[in-house]
């Protein structure tokens, strides 16, 4: 597949992902659940943010030089990997599955910055391979929230590294 049929296909399904997650961020903070609204809210904010790089940058939108592109997509990530650093501080109190999933963002994209400033091949890789991680241990907390919903048990999460 060219690469430019990614470029074209990847903004549309952060875009439908993002808006997603923005539903959801409602839905939970109409329940009360505020931490699980946030922490929608800022996945949210992340794919529907990254879905106007992918499409600002295709598009030249931004106007930014060509020389200056890669400074400009490392500091998007650097912006996001404090942000994530702080959910995950935040998540200490919950059980250490949803640290774990947040803690491996941060790490994905802390390789991905390393990656991206430098030209590594081998970061970049590392950082995706750090990605299925997280969205393996994300697919697991999913099924544990579903077979809770549907009447059965929830899986293992493990304990709070803070109480």
């Amino acid at each position: 597949m060219p690469a430019a049929a990614g470029a074209s296909a990847l903004p549309i399904i952060l875009a439908a992902t993002g808006l997603g997650l923005v539903v959801s961020t409602i839905w939970a903070a109409a329940l009360g659940q505020t931490l699980v609204a946030c922490i929608f809210g800022l996945v949210a904010g992340f794919w529907l943010s990254y879905g106007v790089l992918v499409l600002g940058l295709n598009h030249n939108w931004f106007v930014i030089p060509e020389a200056d592109v890669t400074d400009s997509v490392a500091l998007f990530q650097i912006t996001w990997a404090v942000v994530m650093a702080a959910l995950t501080v935040a998540t200490l109190r919950l059980p250490v599955a949803f640290t774990a999933v947040v803690g491996l963002v941060v790490l994905a994209l802390v390789l991905l910055i390393f990656g991206t400033l430098n030209t590594d091949a081998t970061l970049t890789k590392a950082a995706g391979y750090v990605t299925f991680a997280f969205a393996g241990l994300g697919v697991y907390l999913f099924l544990s929230a579903a077979s809770i919903a549907t009447g059965g048990k929830g899986y293992p999460l493990g304990s709070p590294l803070q109480r």
